[in-house]
């Protein structure tokens, strides 16, 4: 599969009559929507992760799924070449592997990450709620993100905790 769409800025210029949309109230209009919260890891030179909360499930046949990445972040030179991702879903015991994996700067594999390489080399993380490996097969240009589909080939639902959510710009959980 390749990506036949560039979604990148100058295609999606405003239309006719449509005025320029403000950033940050689009920004300000998905705060208010909870979203899961994963963290996606590749190997590469050294391992990479970032967390995220644009992870999609696409499809059940084939089992495809999609999560979105900056061009700027840290961990797009190595996405960008990486023939397989992990994906990591995080319980409400781990606002604290989010958030490093969040983090500017930060060492995310260093220690108390615990993790150990999983199927073709991928970095897995301990403890989460359930983790899949997945086979990139597109990496589609949006804007200043890419969107990224990958088949999963490899997982586990069977992790420990209630997830964890993102909401209005801070770490949350389910009510009991």
């Amino acid at each position: 599969m390749t990506a036949s769409t560039d979604l990148g800025s100058t295609d999606l210029a405003a239309g006719p009559g449509d005025a320029p949309f403000d950033p940050a109230v689009f920004r300000s209009v998905f705060r208010r929507h909870a979203a899961g919260v994963a963290v996606i890891t590749a190997a590469g030179a050294r391992p990479v992760g970032f967390t995220a909360t644009s992870l999609t499930s696409v499809a059940a046949e084939p089992p495809l799924l999609s999560f979105g990445i900056s061009t700027g972040s840290s961990s797009w030179p190595t996405l960008a070449d990486a023939p397989h991702i992990g994906i990591h879903i995080l319980g409400e015991h781990q606002e604290e592997l989010a958030a490093t994996f969040a983090r500017s700067g930060a060492d995310r594999f260093a220690p108390p990450t615990s993790w150990r390489p999983g199927p073709h080399g991928v970095p897995l993380l301990d403890g989460v709620s359930a983790w899949l490996i997945g086979r990139v097969v597109a990496r589609i240009p949006a804007g200043d993100h890419r969107i990224v589909v990958a088949q999963a080939i490899a997982g586990d639902p069977a992790g420990p905790g209630r997830p964890l959510l993102y909401h209005q710009g801070r770490f949350t959980s389910l009510r009991p």
